[in-house]
């Protein structure tokens, strides 16, 4: 049995997106596909929607009445860590990286492809319960402590308040400290986050994974670029 035919377990949306029949296609869609979604047609609906039903995902549209898709995620950024894919007309890489600092985990342009989106549904999901892969032991690097078992991290005693997508960045050049690693080589370990639609959206998270980690972004202790080359994280000495 291939991965795609296993069956896969219950899952759960809130999908913001004021077109009311792409929304009702997009929801029966994957209603088939055993995920449960809420619709909500108002950006200014959006927050209290998600505190409510605690989904798995939210998707997100750009262009909202009440409040538009950028307002929405940094919204939604100061209370919930919960995957955000936002879905727009607007293709421009401009657009895309202005979502993915706002908050945004991903970013699919319309029309999409609804079964790449249940793909992504799903790696998203399975990246914020922690199934993406063996459970990793305890990391400690100097001051910051990785905790693949409860999805947390801490520098000097103090929680990051980090998205699914920025802990399992961190993981991963946690797990290979003192490595340089390329765009690809990140793209290929994170597998299943889809974030391959454009190379500039490693760049966007690095950089809001370093403004949680360092004390000054602009003079990084941490999480070093080595230029043409790629990321690696040098943890402090003790």
């Amino acid at each position: 049995m291939s991965p795609a035919d296993e069956p896969q377990e219950h899952l759960s949306v809130v999908y913001v997106e004021d077109d009311e029949r792409l929304a009702r296609l997009t929801a029966q869609y994957l209603r088939s596909h055993r995920v449960e979604v809420t619709i909500v047609d108002r950006g200014d609906l959006a927050l209290s929607e998600v505190l409510r039903a605690r989904p798995d995902v939210v998707l997100l549209d750009l262009m909202l009445p009440g409040a538009d898709g950028h307002e929405v995620c940094r919204r939604l950024r100061e209370r919930v860590s919960v995957p955000i894919i936002m879905l727009t007309a607007r293709g421009e890489e401009a657009d895309r990286v202005m979502g993915l600092e706002g908050g945004a985990d991903d970013y699919m342009s319309k029309p999409f492809s609804t079964r790449e989106l249940l793909a992504r549904i799903r790696a998203h999901a399975r990246r914020a319960r922690g199934k993406t892969g063996p459970a990793t032991p305890r990391i400690e690097l100097g001051a910051l402590v990785v905790d693949g078992a409860t999805m947390t991290a801490t520098l000097h005693g103090t929680r990051l308040a980090l998205t699914t997508h920025e802990f399992a960045l961190l993981k991963v050049l946690a797990e290979r400290a003192g490595r340089v690693l390329a765009r690809e080589q990140l793209l290929e370990l994170l597998h299943g986050s889809a974030e391959d639609a454009f190379d500039r959206s490693i760049d966007v998270h690095i950089s809001r994974l370093r403004h949680k980690l360092e004390s000054d972004p602009k003079n990084p202790q941490y999480l070093k670029t080595i230029r043409g080359v790629g990321y690696m994280l040098v943890p402090e000495e003790r």
